[in-house]
Parts: C-alpha cells; structure tokens; sequence
C-alpha cells in the first residue's frame, strides 16, 4: 500500500479516535472533578484499543500475514500506548498545569504533538510486516 495512502487512513481512525477520547476525557473529568491526569489515563487506554481494532481492519489490513492478535497488540501498547500515555500525560501537565489551558484543548494540541512518532511506529513495528522464516 503507498506511503500516502496508509498515512491517510491512518489519519482517519486517529480523528475517530480524537472524537472518542475528547468525549471520554469530557465525561471522567467530569465525573473525577480535579484529576485531569487520571481521566486522561483512562481516556487514552479505551482510544489505544479503539485505534488498534480499526488500524487491523482498515490502515494496515494489507499486513495480516499470519501475525498473531496478542504480539501485535502488545507492540502496539508499547510503541504507540507509551508514547500517548507519556507524551499526553507531560503536556497535559505543562498545558494545563502550567500555561491553564482548558482540558480538552490541552488533550487536542497533545494528541497530535503524539500522532506522527505514533504512525512511524506503526508502520515500522506495531504492524510490520512479518517475514517468512526459512527452515
């Protein structure tokens, strides 16, 4: 599949998934009054599983060579859920600790400061293609 092609659909589960942890943040926050981290937590953890459902059946659908669901998903969590995780929780932090952002807005200048390092680990390890073992 081209470069672009990929990048674009890539973009697409990401802006569903944008949509799905904005509201999900908009509702633990309000329901956690005061902690903004812990909400954002759990926010990306229930988008990390959305995005890599729809990033096996859409994005890199062209990769289902034979690799097995858990592998993918932990390298998927260890590539892709680090690099949210710390990357959204350390500008939250600055974001809305610091420069009083407004919680949503902060979450949005994060999640795509995050995006591009997470496509590069995508497509180069979360969902690389497997290569064919000779015996």
């Amino acid at each position: 599949m081209n470069l672009l092609i990929r990048w674009g659909k890539f973009n697409l589960v990401g802006a569903a998934g944008v949509v799905l942890q904005l509201a999900l943040l908009a509702v633990f926050n309000r329901l956690t009054p005061g902690h903004y981290l812990v909400a954002t937590v759990a926010a990306i953890e229930i988008t990390l599983l959305h995005n890599f459902a729809w990033h096996v059946r859409f994005t890199w659908c062209d990769r289902r060579d034979g690799s097995a669901f858990l592998p993918r998903l932990l390298r998927f969590h260890l590539s892709n859920g680090l690099v949210s995780l710390v990357g959204n929780l350390a500008l939250m932090r600055m974001l809305v600790g610091h420069v009083h952002l407004q919680v949503l807005a902060a979450n949005l200048i994060a999640i795509v400061c995050c995006s591009i390092v997470n496509f590069v680990l995508s497509d180069l390890w979360a969902f690389a293609r497997v290569r064919p073992r000779w015996a």
